[in-house]
């Protein structure tokens, strides 16, 4: 039976302990020997200057689906397929809200364990530091120079090749829009969340050690 009719009749009442029974769903399913990660596909590109932070009012384009051997494979090639490729070597700029700072210190010894350069915002920097993971570049205000260092101008001029901006209160998102609307301009991952980020970083991680090919469904589901 399709997998709609089936829904259908859950939805009618039946259950799946029911459809078993009735040999319409099987007693047992095999497990996959695959992960799959759906990604929604959001259109900021089309629309230059709008802030990137999540919200209720957003609608996707479309949706694609990586699928790979592990959680981290499937990840990156379902943020490659959404237009972004995370990267495998470079520097990592970091802007956390406080509420996100300890859980985001694992985060950051993952990123330099990656081999990432690490840079940082004033109050971010402090905090990493003084647990003890080397930060390399300071980071001012945007549009200040008050380090002689902006986050913008850096990712435009490709020193920056993954951003984690997690902001809060009106300074701070004013700041991650300017910061979000140049990763958008300048190809370069942008993660809002710290879920997102140690999902990155598995990704890395793994296509690294693992690598990735193309399977298609048939091979798949043989």
């Amino acid at each position: 039976m399709a997998l709609a009719q089936v829904a259908v009749r859950v939805m009618m009442g039946q259950t799946l302990a029911q459809l078993c029974e009735e040999g319409i769903v099987p007693a047992s399913t095999p497990a996959p020997s695959f992960v799959s990660v759906k990604e929604a596909v959001l259109p900021f590109s089309r629309f230059p200057g709008v802030d990137t932070v999540l919200g209720p009012e957003m609608r996707s384009t479309g949706e694609v689906m990586g699928i790979g051997e592990s959680f981290g494979i499937a990840f990156a090639k379902s943020q490659l397929a959404a237009g972004t490729r995370l990267p495998d070597t470079g520097q990592v700029f970091m802007s956390l809200a406080d509420r996100d700072k300890v859980a985001g210190l694992e985060l950051a010894r993952q990123l330099t364990r990656l081999g990432f350069r690490l840079a940082a915002t004033i109050g971010t920097a402090g905090f990493l530091r003084s647990n003890e993971v080397k930060v390399h570049t300071l980071v001012g205000k945007v549009g200040l120079g008050d380090l002689g260092v902006d986050a913008v101008k850096m990712i435009a001029s490709g020193d920056v090749q993954m951003v984690v901006n997690t902001p809060s209160g009106s300074s701070a998102r004013s700041d991650g829009a300017e910061i979000r609307r140049a990763c958008v301009g300048h190809g370069v991952a942008c993660l809002t969340t710290l879920s997102a980020g140690f999902a990155a970083a598995k990704g890395i991680a793994d296509t690294r050690a693992q690598g990735w090919r193309v399977r298609s469904l048939q091979e798949l589901h043989s």
